[in-house]
């Protein structure tokens, strides 16, 4: 690594070589070129290097490699604890470091050769993974003891970084058996604990990164000052799709402390000796755009355009029984269309990233998300081979997919100005706020239409979903897995896997390719937008029905055996069917949804009251989660709270529109988050299991949204359609 200089930071220093144990697990699916036909790698600290998840030092010390980003979501913590579990840590002398970007050694085992963090597949991806690594570094150490001190290894037991045999009344740190459990061999099959002798998976591990996020040390992207380093703020189009014509520098460069301006493919960008000067460069900055190849609706006009196309059928997503003969003999035909709105990620820490360009090689600092996307696109531009490109994976203030962009925006943007500069300085680029809210990428707007048949009976036997709105996956390196014959899975997904008993049921979507708006995923992804037309709708159908929405929900999930408990412990927890107090004025709801998102199952009761102008409190919200087995409790409610407030922030205000192509929010004065007297209280009811972990950062988001819908109509007799809810509807 470069000289780095760390505000207020230590580099933290770690016993390398000899002096320790550093042990890897390799998968079967990369042993083969790495281990040969066996799959085992030889015990020495340089063959384990090829997926190193341990590092033992001689000074006690256990360091867990953690293969994805810690951006607020509790992975550092989780992927230690599962590890340290199987080896019989002592949890306070373990502490967790970022792995180097190496698909073959990191690779998220969900994806394929791909190293990144996102769709909530952290711990799921790395649960045997984690486990058998730690398992095989307690076998080794119990084995360099055993012969050490003459004894059978049955007879030694491990236990918070203590190794002991009671015949003898021997014991020893890790670290004293360090240099001996290097020289063993790596354990081809390793016996795993049963979950009754967990003692820490399941149980209150404190978390690794709040100490050094309380103190000041925790290292982000703003903490790295390499020497002679320039920082760099870029002047982008305000239209996506516009180009430089031209810019004028004189007085960007008159001002003190800007070094260059320079033209990049997204801009122009001025680099000073810091960020403010940077800024107030750019502010100087004339530049006239070219928007003769610019996008140029408004969402009003998108929004227009999605609704003509709804009206004709669109590329079949899912398809059973005779859906048009259904609703030709309906008794009854409910119908509802749905619209959601283009939404910003707004992480609290904006896009950010330092790059340095050296005679052979690159090295990056960010809080990086996609490494093996990230690392081959900068490779591709400084025509070096990826593994030339060393990126350190930082803390990140937050994502909620942003940094996982698959066209690697704000990265390749750095390294773009590197180049420009022909790599003379390190250049850290630096995107305020309004940089990411006018040109980033965004959640896609949406517009959804519904259709649901009863028969003569009042029973719900068709239904009909068509989806419009553009495709995340269109164009990524995730195309060829998630786009099935057009239709992109990530937008369907929530509707075309439906859990509720339906007879007849189709799914349909339209994918425009004329909309020229940054698309990303957003936390949750489709369901962010499916699970509120499904779950809203279907209230609506009980409604028309004359069924309680529960009741109805139980009917149709006996097939769905998880949805329904998550569904029941919510709706009992939340006292479901006992009337809520009234003050005068003033009208109470309680409204449900459930969903299943990244394999894990949410249920959602909350509980509204509106008032005569309109206006909403969110009061309480129940939820039930199964997620497998619990590995930090506590960690899992705090995603669920989260979760909670994220979309909360999104139903009440989320909203970006354009006019003439420009988006018209900046900052948090026109994209409002959710303040602290808007938000709820929260119960969160754990599943008991000991199945896999499933995933937790998002499933909490989608049930919300409906559920305060619902309770919403419960409250009114109104039913909600657009997002950010219109409480004007609400007027008594």
């Amino acid at each position: 690594m470069s000289e780095i200089i760390i505000e207020n930071l230590s580099r933290r220093r770690f016993l390398q070589g000899s002096a320790g144990l550093t042990l890897g697990f390799c998968l079967p699916v990369m042993a083969a070129g790495a281990a040969g036909k066996s799959g085992v790698v030889a015990a020495s600290p340089a063959s384990f290097e090829p997926n190193a998840f341990l590092r033992i030092g001689a000074d006690n010390s256990v360091t867990v490699m953690s293969k994805h980003l810690e951006m607020g979501q509790g992975t550092y913590t989780g992927l230690a604890t599962i590890l340290a579990d199987e080896l019989d840590a002592d949890w306070a002398q373990v502490r967790v470091e970022g792995a180097a970007a190496d698909a073959k050694r990191y690779n998220n085992t969900f994806w394929g050769p791909a190293q990144g963090t996102g769709g909530s597949t952290a711990m799921a991806n790395s649960w045997d993974q984690m486990r058998k690594a730690g398992a095989s570094g307690r076998a080794m150490l119990v084995s360099a003891a055993a012969k050490r001190w003459q004894v059978g290894a049955a007879e030694i037991v491990v236990r918070d970084g203590v190794v002991s045999h009671a015949g003898s009344g021997r014991k020893a740190s890790f670290g004293e058996l360090a240099l001996d459990a290097a020289n063993e061999a790596v354990p081809t099959e390793v016996k795993l604990k049963d979950p009754k002798e967990f003692r820490l998976i399941g149980k209150q591990a404190k978390r690794k990164d709040s100490a050094a996020k309380t103190n000041g040390t925790a290292q982000f992207t703003q903490d790295v000052f390499l020497p002679g380093m320039l920082v760099a703020v870029v002047a982008h189009p305000p239209q996506f799709g516009a180009t430089v014509q031209s810019f004028d520098a004189s007085k960007a460069k008159a001002i003190k402390g800007v070094v260059d301006v320079v033209q990049i493919p997204q801009g122009v960008a001025v680099l000073a000796s810091d960020t403010w000067s940077a800024k107030k460069g750019r502010d100087a900055l004339s530049v006239t755009w070219d928007d003769s190849k610019a996008f140029k609706l408004g969402s009003d006009e998108i929004l227009v355009k999605y609704k003509e196309m709804a009206k004709k059928p669109g590329l079949v997503a899912a398809n059973k029984g005779d859906t048009a003969k259904t609703f030709a003999g309906a008794a009854k035909v409910v119908s509802a269309s749905f619209d959601f709105p283009y939404l910003a990620h707004a992480a609290m820490e904006p896009m950010n990233c330092v790059v340095h360009l050296k005679a052979d090689s690159c090295e990056v600092w960010n809080g990086e998300q996609f490494q093996t996307v990230d690392q081959g696109r900068v490779a591709a531009l400084f025509g070096l081979k990826p593994e030339q490109v060393k990126l350190n994976m930082l803390y990140a203030g937050g994502s909620f997919g942003r940094r996982a962009c698959t066209q690697s925006d704000y990265v390749l943007e750095a390294a773009h100005i590197v180049k420009a500069i022909n790599g003379r300085a390190p250049v850290k680029l630096v995107w305020l706020r309004e940089d990411d809210m006018r040109g980033g990428y965004y959640r896609p707007l949406f517009h959804h239409a519904l259709e649901a048949a009863l028969d003569g009976s009042g029973q719900l036997v068709g239904w009909h979903h068509r989806l419009v709105g553009q495709s995340i996956i269109a164009g990524s390196p995730f195309e060829a897995m998630l786009v099935k014959d057009g239709i992109d899975h990530v937008s369907v997904e929530g509707a075309s896997n439906l859990p509720y008993a339906i007879p007849n049921l189709l799914v349909d979507l339209h994918t425009p390719t004329d909309i020229g708006v940054p698309v990303l995923w957003w936390r949750s992804v489709g369901s962010s937008h499916t699970a509120y037309s499904t779950e809203v709708f279907l209230d609506q159908v009980a409604a028309a029905m004359g069924k309680d929405p529960v009741a109805l929900r139980l009917e149709l999930l006996t097939e769905h055996p998880k949805h329904a408990g998550v569904l029941k412990l919510a709706a009992d927890k939340a006292n479901w069917g006992t009337p809520l107090k009234a003050a005068a004025g003033e009208r109470r709801g309680r409204g449900v949804a459930v969903h299943e998102s990244f394999k894990s199952f949410v249920a959602q009761v909350a509980e509204v009251t509106v008032k005569k102008d309109g206006s909403i409190k969110v009061d309480r919200v129940v939820c039930a989660v199964d997620c497998g087995t619990a590995i930090n409790p506590d960690n899992i409610r705090s995603q669920v709270e989260g979760a909670v407030g994220f979309a909360l922030s999104a139903a009440l205000h989320g909203e970006i529109t354009l006019k003439g192509g420009r988006v018209e929010q900046g900052n948090f004065d026109t994209y409002p988050p959710l303040r602290i007297a808007e938000m709820p209280k929260i119960e969160v009811h754990i599943v008991p299991s000991t199945g896999a972990p499933t995933g937790i950062g998002e499933p909490g988001v989608p049930p919300l949204a409906p559920a305060v819908a619902n309770a919403i109509a419960a409250a009114t007799g109104k039913f909600l359609h657009r997002m950010p809810f219109n409480t004007a509807e609400l007027v008594a």
